[in-house]
């Protein structure tokens, strides 16, 4: 079995598609490392009012999810890329919408393994739906 798993994302509200990922991750190695985009990054990729937890509590919650073996963050595709470098995973999972896409820091990874969205879960759609209940 590999030994090293490494995903990377933003997670800013956690739902039930973050946990599939993460466990789907961890089954198949023994330590999964994931890798959180800065609160200045989110913002320039999401927009002005993302993130909705900080880089702090997002940190936080995933250090203390069963899969998670370590959290680090990262503020830009170099930082990114050496945090990759540094695990040499053996598996990289990325979600099924970069398929057919440039995976940053992919090439250090022995392998790249896509997840399929479950249920088409996102926090933006989350935040929508929360907004839309208001």
């Amino acid at each position: 079995m590999p030994k090293s798993i490494f995903v990377n994302g933003t997670f800013d509200v956690l739902h039930p598609g973050h946990i599939a990922l993460l466990n789907f991750a961890k089954s198949l190695g023994s330590r999964l490392f994931v890798a959180i985009d800065s609160d200045e990054r989110v913002r320039d990729l999401k927009g002005p009012t993302r993130p909705i937890n900080s880089v702090y509590d997002r940190k936080l919650f995933l250090q203390n999810l069963k899969a998670v073996d370590e959290v680090e963050i990262f503020d830009s595709d170099e930082e990114l890329i050496m945090w990759i470098r540094q695990i040499e995973p053996d598996i990289m999972v990325v979600g099924g919408d970069y398929r057919n896409r440039k995976v940053i820091g992919s090439e250090y990874a022995k392998s790249c393994i896509f997840f399929e969205r479950i249920n088409e879960y996102s926090s933006t759609k989350k935040i929508q739906d929360i907004i839309d209940r208001g």
